[in-house]
């Protein structure tokens, strides 16, 4: 791995609050209105040291004898020591002491690097603690040579924010600036960052303001956090429209400021933004996709959302065709249709495309125009959902055959190969690696991984029964969970044990084998030809230029009018019976999965045309 220049490039991000080194010393600064007083505590001194209230329930302190390293704690008026909720590391996990860090330590060595454009994504979603043996930032970066030949060009970070206990899949970080110890130090999170940049890879990150995690948040102690005014899937909601709602508005800000600028990060990807309720004129998506993009406005910036509400407004288009908001939306609705179409599976998730007509319909709109559901009634939700996203250019969408969510929320963590034939997986990754819209990997999916990746998480010793029964209520909604030949819910993994985390850690010694070989040689060859054929169009593509029609079960054509003025178009037949009366081929042949006959689509056949 390469390693930091001394005579590099210095970022950091002057953060409100926190810790911030200064030339002789460190300011230390804190919100926290409900507390009178505030005092310090350094590691090794036995003197305390009360902070200057400052108004609005701030209190401030700076202290020249304190250095980068100081191990630190706040001090509550009833004795209570509590780590600083803005700390940038946490050596000792969230109930530890606060290390001071200077940010300028580091030099970076990708001082040309202004990232790529959105239409050249191709995004490798990853877990540090299971991508490899170790777990760690600098194991990852010896294995980013594996996917610059892949022929990825964006990793995508599931959650490092610092999290309880010793493995998480980060959707319970506690604190929003600190990356987690278990993963290694802040340095060693931008030295995989800079040896990806040295790639030629984009580095995103995954992160959480729709909740704090259970354990380790001491925000609540010292500032009004949480409203009662709504209600998240978590209990109460972050206060993002109540009284005092400017300063939580303002630490979610500087949180993404912090990732984006300090780390260089290529872009973020907001978690479940459907969750984050706000009623203030300026709804905090819209403060958080504005900030960011105007801290860094000649550098690309990709901000990427999930939203099961299918809510066309956050990804328009100005003018000239860029984003107003954010770039991209994960396709929940596409992964159903083909997790559907290849495996059978229509309950848990997949029950909103049961019926086998509609589902059809679903299809060829998901892949034209994005949504399946503009504003009809879902099923599964139990209530209309989604707006009109015909108009938007395909590179709105993420599209992806599987993900962290749909492979852990399985009884066993059960990746697609282990439920679906070889044929209904390759047309699948046939299908959305040559999509418009961007294409995304999840970890060991190129050479079909036989780990699974099942929900894990560290919890306290008391709470692991409950969390092990909590677990397994949720998964009986899932598809399995109905189906009498797959496992019941009292056999799934305990999601709090080390072993059930060490089963996802990634089998990289597979990749001999000759069967691993060829389905890593079936994704570098898409992905070339995903770069040869598919990119160059993409640029300036507009919105209201595709089009489908409904072939029969499972079987659809769709066709894009490209940025270039070409026509691509998708004969695809995922289902195992041969497709009749499909109409001639048009265009140059791109890509075959399967074979087509004068007329007909054989089984899971994708058939990929461009007409010039």
């Amino acid at each position: 791995m390469r390693r930091a220049s001394p005579s590099g490039l210095i970022r950091s991000h002057k953060m409100r609050f926190g810790a911030e080194t200064r030339d002789r010393g460190t300011r230390f600064k804190i919100w926290a209105p409900k507390c009178k007083i505030m005092r310090l505590k350094i590691k090794g001194r036995r003197s305390l040291l009360e902070l200057e209230a400052v108004g609005d329930g701030w209190h401030r302190l700076d202290v020249e004898d304190v250095q980068a390293g100081a191990h630190y704690k706040y001090v509550l008026p009833d004795g209570a020591e509590i780590p600083d909720p803005s700390s940038r590391y946490q050596p000792d996990d969230v109930h530890g002491f606060s290390e001071v860090v200077d940010p300028q330590t580091y030099r970076w060595n990708d001082a040309g690097w202004t990232g790529r454009p959105w239409e050249e994504a191709i995004i490798y979603e990853i877990h540090i603690g299971t991508f490899t043996k170790e777990g760690t930032f600098s194991a990852a970066a010896a294995k980013l040579d594996h996917l610059a030949r892949l022929g990825v060009t964006a990793i995508q970070i599931m959650p490092v924010a610092d999290f309880y206990g010793k493995f998480n899949w980060g959707y319970d970080g506690a604190m929003w600036f600190a990356p987690d110890a278990s993963y290694g130090r802040p340095e060693d999170l931008k030295a995989f960052i800079d040896e990806a940049h040295s790639l030629s890879l984009m580095v995103f990150l995954d992160v959480v303001y729709n909740h704090f995690g259970p354990h380790g948040n001491y925000l609540p102690r010292v500032a009004p956090l949480f409203t009662d005014r709504h209600k998240s899937p978590w209990g109460e909601a972050i206060n993002f429209d109540g009284p005092d709602a400017a300063v939580v508005r303002e630490l979610t800000i500087e949180s993404a400021l912090y990732w984006v600028n300090e780390f260089n990060l290529d872009g973020l990807r907001f978690d479940s933004v459907h969750t984050m309720t706000d009623d203030s004129p300026s709804h905090i998506l819209e403060l958080l996709a504005a900030r960011t993009r105007a801290s860094r406005p000649h550098r690309h910036t990709h901000l990427i959302i999930e939203n099961s509400d299918n809510q066309e407004l956050w990804l328009r288009r100005n003018s000239e065709s860029e984003p107003i908001h954010y770039t991209s939306q994960w396709n929940d609705d596409l992964h159903h249709l083909l997790h559907a179409a290849a495996t059978g599976e229509n309950t848990g998730y997949y029950a909103d495309f049961e019926d086998l007509d509609q589902r059809c319909d679903k299809l060829g709109r998901a892949l034209a125009e994005g949504f399946a559901y503009q504003g009809e009634m879902k099923p599964h939700e139990g209530m209309a959902l989604g707006e009109p996203s015909e108009g938007l250019p395909s590179t709105s969408f993420v599209v992806y055959m599987q993900d962290h969510d749909q492979i852990g929320n399985r009884i066993k963590g059960d990746r697609i190969t282990r439920l679906a034939n070889d044929d209904a997986v390759k047309a699948l990754t046939a299908v959305y690696l040559l999509s418009p819209q961007i294409p995304m990997l999840f970890m060991g999916e190129e050479w079909a991984s036989e780990r699974p990746f099942p929900f894990f998480s560290d919890v306290p010793a008391e709470l692991r029964d409950a969390v092990r029964k909590g677990r397994q209520e949720e998964l009986k909604s899932t598809p399995e969970h109905e189906d009498p030949n797959k496992p019941d819910v009292e056999d799934a993994v305990d999601p709090t044990s080390t072993k059930t985390f060490n089963s996802a850690k990634l089998d990289w010694e597979t990749l001999e084998s000759a069967l691993h070989a060829d389905w890593l040689k079936h994704y570098r060859s898409l992905i070339d030809l995903r770069k040869m054929e598919i990119i160059p169009r993409l640029t300036n593509q507009q919105g209201f230029a595709s089009d489908y029609d409904v072939l029969g079960s499972n079987s659809v054509l769709v066709s894009w009018r490209m940025g270039d003025g070409s026509t691509l178009r998708l004969y695809a037949n995922l289902n195992g019976s041969t497709q009749t009366n499909v109409p001639s081929v048009i265009g140059r042949r791109v890509f075959l999965q399967g074979f087509v006959a004068e007329g007909q689509l054989g089984p899971w056949t994708a058939l990929w045309t461009i007409d010039v």
